[in-house]
């Protein structure tokens, strides 16, 4: 019965930490981005993130996206600095193709920062890449 069943595997998604200068407030900040890399749109994009550690833990945020189109990203949120020690978690659901996919993707604790950048598919820029 178990081995009926297919888990499809997720490819071309990603969740990245970025740092980015908000314009308001005049400063630079991190937040989460969700990057489909695909030539296909994602329908019904899930997210559900959270951070943990030892003897912390945020709340759960949920967020929804309709539609996610090809080679795009969308914001998630804004990853307060106090949130960059725990584990932070994004676990994304979606449907690709009537098919529905899920992932988690975790930053390990303190691996948010600038020694970590690498290029960030889609988006252009320098940031912190789980895939």
């Amino acid at each position: 019965m178990k081995k009926d069943i297919e888990i499809p595997k997720v490819e071309g998604v990603y969740v990245a930490a970025v740092k980015v200068f908000n314009k308001d407030l005049n400063v630079d900040e991190w937040n989460a981005y969700i990057i489909n890399d695909k030539d296909i749109d994602l329908e019904m994009v899930l997210i559900v993130s959270k951070g943990l550690s030892k003897d912390k833990k945020t709340a759960v945020m949920r967020h929804k996206l309709e539609k996610l189109p090809a080679k795009s990203f969308a914001k998630i949120e804004y990853l307060q600095d106090e949130v960059l020690a725990l584990v932070n978690t994004f676990e994304v659901s979606f449907f690709e193709d009537n098919k529905m996919f899920d992932k988690s993707f975790v930053f390990k604790s303190n691996t948010i920062n600038e020694k970590a950048y690498q290029p960030i598919p889609t988006m252009g820029v320098q940031g912190v890449l789980v895939k």
